[in-house]
């Protein structure tokens, strides 16, 4: 089998670089859909309590049959749970859903930085906590821009091993990065495809066809050879397997120069702007 190469976090431990996203696969596809990618090969899986299919997370792990200490599980506080009282219940209820006594990783979702009155500090405090309990092994961030760790080192003393952030040729939030790479915190690359808009870039596909992959699997070999921790999702067998197929070729430097070269900053995100985001589910 295919052995996945790990990135070192600041706490010493070490995180499977490919992972399996399952962010907007329905509730009744999500345990076959993490069942599978257990079976092709990944054994680090990302959730979230806003996708509401943590205990069919659970169930899918369950029923592969794999050791629990041999699969990575992430998941992320909802955005109406940044209270203490309320991300421990939250927390609590996240570790029965998913049927584990602790995940590898619990993230702080958005900072919500015009929400809760701009504090997100407490709620960091509330995850160090559950760090402190073992419960939570490793803790991080989500979406958080430069701005928000600095509050978070200013005024607290633990450091998140990483920051999930969207990441894609066509959005590089360098910035971002740079600012991990400096603190010692690892990037994680949500939508790493751009939800698909890059599969059908001319310069994507010229590589591709040179190197006898998919547009797909060349993005997310840019993503390997950067460094960054991916987790594509997909419901699709062949594509499940198709995403994990990315350790047995290499881009030149000039490649990844090409990719890098299709940033279009802020005008190629795909998603909501952290400074701004302030969704907070009913």
């Amino acid at each position: 089998m295919t052995s996945v190469p790990t990135i070192a976090l600041n706490d010493g431990r070490s995180i499977p670089q490919l992972g399996f996203g399952v962010f907007q696969i329905d509730a009744d596809e999500t345990a076959k859909a993490t069942r599978l990618a257990l079976e092709t090969g990944y054994r680090h899986i990302d959730t979230a309590q806003m996708y509401g299919n943590e205990k069919q997370v659970g169930e899918g792990i369950k029923d592969s049959g794999i050791a629990r200490d041999d699969i990575w599980v992430t998941t992320k506080l909802n955005n109406g749970f940044h209270r203490p009282d309320d991300a421990k219940r939250s927390f609590d209820e996240s570790l029965s859903k998913l049927g584990l006594d602790h995940v590898d990783l619990f993230l702080i979702h958005w900072p919500l930085p015009t929400q809760y009155d701009g504090d997100f500090v407490t709620t960091w405090n509330t995850l160090i906590e559950f760090q402190k309990e073992g419960r939570a092994k490793s803790i991080g961030v989500s979406n958080f821009q430069p701005a928000h760790l600095d509050k978070l080192a200013a005024e607290t003393s633990v450091v998140p091993s990483v920051n999930q952030i969207e990441v894609h040729p066509y959005f590089t939030n360098t910035e971002a990065i740079a600012y991990g790479t400096e603190h010692g915190i690892a990037t994680e690359a949500w939508s790493p495809i751009a939800q698909g808009k890059v599969l059908d870039d001319d310069v994507i596909g010229q590589i591709a066809e040179r190197v006898g992959k998919s547009t797909a699997q060349v993005t997310l070999r840019w993503h390997i050879q950067h460094g960054n921790i991916i987790f594509p999702k997909s419901v699709t067998e062949q594509r499940v397997k198709d995403n994990f197929d990315i350790f047995d070729f290499e881009l030149s430097g000039d490649d990844i120069a090409a990719l890098d070269g299709l940033d279009k900053g802020e005008d190629g995100r795909t998603g909501p702007n952290p400074d701004t985001f302030d969704y907070i589910p009913e």
